[in-house]
């Protein structure tokens, strides 16, 4: 077979190069970004506008927004016939955020704007049909993927241009309308880099505090313990001893968030849709109802969105009477509390989300509330309270590392004198523990609660009594491993707050009272 070589002069060839237009954007992969080309194409024949590469139905209808907010900008609409590619395309897209990516591929490809304008440029915002740029969610996520791929720059619109900034190292261009951004790059005008200016978002209300409680001295010490190791709690006792108020309190407690966990959580919210342009600053604590399904507490549906578990990243997650819950939503719950992240699977991807966060729970003794209580008598069968108990199952029940039975404070007390553990005395013990967990694991994220059997034996540091004392509880409370384990990252978080640095046997001896009796599994 003959081969021909064509040869074009070289005027031509740059012709048939701006015939294809290529421009940046991002979409989100659960916690992670993706850089998307937008590749344009035009060419003779019916005007039309096709946009392929596995897009929703969102990005379909990006063709009439687009179309609508050109025509409205006073700019020209490519009168031929148009194909847009997202690239890569077997990955799928979602949202309307593509919209001003398309938008100013078709301006390149009309000669409007130069290519070379727009080459280390990274594009996101939703058109309206005036031209006006609506806020995306997912912000964050875009300015770290730009960053990630050698994108000096982004183009967002400007109620997300503060969160954007948690982004280093990029700079940040906010824009209020595909007007704007056509000025500003074919140099008419010069759009500012955005500046750090945010003011705190504070998204949960005023919460009681430690000092707020009377009575509850051992649970406070417990919930103190929790705060300062990371520890997943379970309160139980009757209706109104104040598990509750506890479980609130515990929040107020818990350190600040440090500089990158404030990225991770505004950024987790932002993915979810919940906020544009705020940053948070405050340790989330997210209370779903127990009628709350596991899709809602682990995330996922068509396409995938952080659940409750992953908006409680970094702060707290309460689930009030955990027996009332959907026993598929508890077992949801099961791999999450090991891992700390969750993996959404579907057809053609995963989602990953992290999911790091401390488990504070309750639960009355039976349905009635009153099995064992000493002034009122409990109306429940020994089948029902049985059945009750048996709702929280023993593998999860096993993950849990603190159990504290919470009695109700008599009526005299309520009124009395102030609590004997104040707030300051339990924040000074939190940050004392939490400052040592930092030295030993050289991160402010980490605490005993993610140590794992392979670097446990380098921290623990067991003193002789303290050891024969855990083996011998484990033959007698026939500890599972994993329990075993529990026990002594609860020891060694005892042993911070004392700021001791072995673990003797008084800190294993408080650690087993919190474990969970084998009669209540």
């Amino acid at each position: 077979m003959d081969y021909i070589t064509l040869v074009l002069p070289s005027e031509d060839v740059a012709y048939c190069r701006a015939m294809i237009a290529r421009v940046f954007s991002a979409t989100a992969i659960g916690f992670e970004g993706e850089r998307i080309e937008v590749e344009c194409d035009a060419s003779n024949g019916l005007p039309t506008l096709l946009i392929v590469g596995l897009g929703n139905k969102a990005i379909d209808e990006a063709k009439e927004r687009v179309r609508s907010a050109i025509k409205n900008s006073g700019l020209d609409f490519p009168r031929k016939r148009v194909t847009i590619n997202l690239a890569p395309a077997n990955l799928p897209k979602d949202g309307a955020h593509f919209d001003l990516a398309i938008a100013i591929a078709l301006l390149v490809i009309s000669g409007q704007i130069k290519q070379e304008m727009v080459d280390d440029m990274l594009f996101v915002g939703e058109l309206a049909l005036d031209g006006a740029l609506r806020p995306v969610r997912g912000a964050i996520s875009y300015a770290e993927t730009a960053q990630k791929n050698a994108l000096k720059t982004v183009v967002l619109p400007k109620r997300n241009a503060q969160q954007a900034m948690l982004a280093e190292g990029i700079t940040v261009l906010p824009a209020s309308s595909l007007r704007d951004v056509f000025l500003h790059l074919t140099g008419q005008i010069k759009l500012e880099p955005e500046i750090e200016r945010r003011s705190p978002y504070r998204r949960f209300t005023p919460a009681p505090t430690i000092a707020d409680i009377r009575g509850q001295e051992q649970a406070k010490r417990a919930i103190i313990i929790a705060a300062a190791g990371q520890h997943n709690i379970l309160l139980s006792g009757p209706p109104g001893a104040g598990k509750t108020m506890l479980a609130r309190a515990l929040l107020s407690i818990l350190p600040p968030l440090s500089k990158r966990e404030t990225v991770e959580v505004t950024k987790l919210h932002s993915l979810a849709g919940g906020i544009y342009e705020d940053v948070i600053v405050d340790r989330p604590f997210r209370a779903p109802h127990h009628s709350s399904s596991h899709v809602a507490l682990v995330g996922g549906g068509p396409n995938p969105r952080p659940g409750e578990i992953s908006l409680a990243h970094r702060g707290v997650l309460f689930l009030d009477e955990l027996p009332e819950y959907n026993r598929l939503a508890l077992e949801a719950l099961r791999q999450p509390l090991e891992d700390r992240q969750i993996t959404i699977a579907r057809a053609h991807h995963r989602a990953l989300y992290p999911a790091d966060f401390l488990f504070v729970s309750t639960r009355n003794p039976c349905p009635c509330g009153y099995a064992g209580d000493k002034e009122r008598e409990c109306t429940c069968s020994q089948m029902r309270i049985l059945q009750y108990q048996k709702k929280i199952s023993g593998p999860l029940l096993d993950r849990i590392d603190l159990v504290i039975d919470v009695s109700r404070v008599k009526p005299t007390k309520l009124l009395g004198t102030a609590s004997t553990i104040g707030l300051k005395e339990a924040q000074a013990a939190v940050s004392t523990a939490r400052a040592k967990q930092k030295i030993r694991f050289g991160s402010a994220e980490m605490t005993n609660a993610h140590l794992d059997s392979k670097t446990i034996h380098d921290v623990l540091l067991l003193d002789a009594t303290a050891k024969q004392l855990i083996d011998t509880a484990a033959q007698t409370l026939h500890l599972s491993a994993r329990s075993y384990f529990k026990t002594l990252k609860v020891a060694r978080t005892i042993a911070d707050i004392e700021t001791s640095e072995t673990v003797n046997s008084s800190h294993i001896s408080e650690a087993l009272q919190y474990r969970p009796r084998l009669d209540s599994v």
